[in-house]
């Protein structure tokens, strides 16, 4: 039986997509088949215009904002998007843009990043998840 784990990506915090894209490159090393589904936000963030750009960290960091940004600097971490494609070309890592986002914001796949291999609806994202887990960052 293959494993299967989904992620729905809603945030577009710096944190947020860090966890994404780190669980994503552990599943692809385990060889458990994953679908990333980016919404809102998470979508925006993989736009070709906004790769590179810091990403916003939540308002609850309050003053270690800077701190955790320069840590993570000094710690040499790779960028998320830079981790998520490694996950991708190392693993059965799918990366799908939610077709209500895109639709709402004016998104069309030509705006987004090559890993995403397409646009697609809930449903048949739930049909990509069937049998796995499901986690909601």
């Amino acid at each position: 039986m293959t494993k299967k784990m989904s992620l729905v990506v809603f945030s577009g915090t710096a944190d947020r997509l860090q966890a994404a894209a780190t669980i994503a490159a552990g599943e692809a090393a385990m060889g458990v088949e994953t679908h990333i589904f980016l919404t809102f936000w998470g979508l925006t963030a993989l736009r070709t215009s906004e790769l590179g750009n810091p990403r916003p960290l939540p308002a609850e960091y309050g003053a270690q904002t800077e701190a955790l940004r320069t840590l993570m600097q000094e710690k040499n971490v790779p960028p998320w998007h830079e981790v998520l494609r490694q996950a991708s070309d190392i693993g059965d890592v799918h990366v799908h843009a939610c077709a209500m986002t895109a639709d709402l914001m004016g998104i069309g796949k030509e705006d987004l990043d090559p890993m995403v291999e397409d646009v697609i609806g809930v449903g048949r994202f739930i049909e990509l998840a069937d049998d796995g887990q499901i986690l909601f960052i």
